[in-house]
């Protein structure tokens, strides 16, 4: 799949979805009528046992038994259309991917990939059937979840926490300096731009999507982001890493507000992992083993060595996104980002209510956002949705 004109997509990963033809062994000859008879009979005892499996299974679920097709579809798929972020805050992909990761996971089930510059431009391509899974902030995917009214997508996985500030220049030195001011957010509704309206709007100030109010937001590509600030065409900027790094270290810019300050224990959910619904319905198999390189992924950062981890997501982050990073804004960038696959589900009605007082959605249920079965099912673990959805 080619790439975001923007940010150049780091390619895919070779692989085709085998044919398989299933041989069965039997005797040589031509059978007897009388063991012809009891073959037929023993199969149709195994069919009848299996489908009363399956309605007790239903049942037990609460739900109808599935029709007999969707069984049929829920091989592997022949691919896997990926999508995620040159960010910093994306490094599970950057990592499950630059290391083949979770194409290995994916065996025969071709992985392509899609690199963008924020939330609400992938989730348009994942509704449009561009991409079948993405990494994502968790306001776009709360966004579509509440539009659909919980028929496109589900929130599998957490994959990164912390890692957004807002950085402004030297020269501010608080919220009641802002008024009049102009500062950017990577696109209109995502979770970024989200985290800035909710914010200036607690300290009083009115904005608009339309870029008009106190003060002024923006809604910038990340790389002009940085080009505009040093050029001193913008104030300030809410940004995941590494952009509010590259500010702080290459354009002089300082931290007016780091996001973990606004939230109990520090905790917010960045990034996370979803998938459309329909794709995950068709092929549970291939989100189980997207799953898996997924997880493999966070492992390995949360173990890896520090210059380790920064080499190979420097390298990744150049697939990406076109360029290498300087060696203080990996670290820096690093140290303000936990990675976990716990979507920190009880962190979402805020998110929600977030996004309703900035006026990207509005109120609504999002109980069953989660759909966490097949992760539990890799880590063995229990990853509670909290009574927002299925866990």
């Amino acid at each position: 799949m080619s790439s975001t004109p923007e940010n150049p997509a780091s390619g895919t990963q070779p692989g085709t979805q085998p044919g398989t033809t299933r041989i069965v062994a039997g005797e040589s000859g031509k059978p007897k009528r009388k063991r012809t008879l009891e073959i037929g009979l023993a199969i149709g005892l195994v069919l009848l046992i299996g489908a009363g499996a399956a309605v007790a299974s239903a049942v037990s679920r609460g739900s109808e038994p599935a029709p007999a097709a969707a069984a049929a579809d829920a091989n592997p798929a022949a691919e896997l259309k990926l999508g995620y972020f040159g960010n910093i805050t994306h490094a599970p992909a950057l990592v499950g991917v630059s290391k083949g990761l979770i194409a290995k996971n994916l065996g025969g089930t071709k992985l392509s990939t899609q690199v963008f510059n924020a939330g609400p431009a992938a989730i348009e391509a994942l509704n449009a059937g561009a991409i079948d899974a993405t990494y994502i902030g968790p306001n776009p995917a709360i966004n579509s979840y509440v539009k659909s009214k919980g028929e496109s997508i589900s929130i599998i996985a957490g994959a990164a926490a912390g890692g957004a500030q807002l950085v402004v220049k030297p020269g501010i030195n608080s919220a009641t300096d802002l008024k009049g001011k102009t500062l950017a957010s990577p696109q209109l509704g995502g979770t970024q731009d989200v985290a800035l309206r909710a914010w200036l709007a607690k300290q009083g100030y009115k904005t608009s999507t339309d870029g008009s109010g106190d003060v002024a937001i923006n809604p910038t590509e990340n790389a002009q982001t940085l080009k505009l600030f040093q050029d001193g065409k913008l104030d300030g900027a809410w940004l995941p890493e590494p952009w509010a790094s590259r500010l702080v270290l290459q354009a002089g810019a300082k931290v007016l507000v780091d996001e973990k300050d606004l939230w109990e224990k520090g905790e917010f959910i960045t990034t996370v992992l979803i998938v459309n619904k329909k794709f995950a319905a068709e092929h549970p198999a291939t989100v189980s083993a997207l799953l898996k390189g997924h997880v493999e992924s966070v492992d390995w950062l949360n173990a890896a060595p520090a210059a380790e981890k920064a080499g190979v997501l420097n390298d990744a982050l150049k697939a990406a996104a076109g360029s290498a990073l300087p060696a203080d804004v990996i670290d820096r960038s690093l140290k303000n980002i936990v990675f976990t696959v716990d979507p920190l589900a009880g962190t979402y009605r805020k998110l929600l209510q977030d996004g309703v007082d900035a006026g990207t959605t509005r109120q609504a249920d999002i109980n069953g956002i989660f759909d966490l079965t097949a992760l539990n099912g890799v880590t063995g673990k229990k990853t509670s949705a909290e009574g927002l959805g299925k866990d």
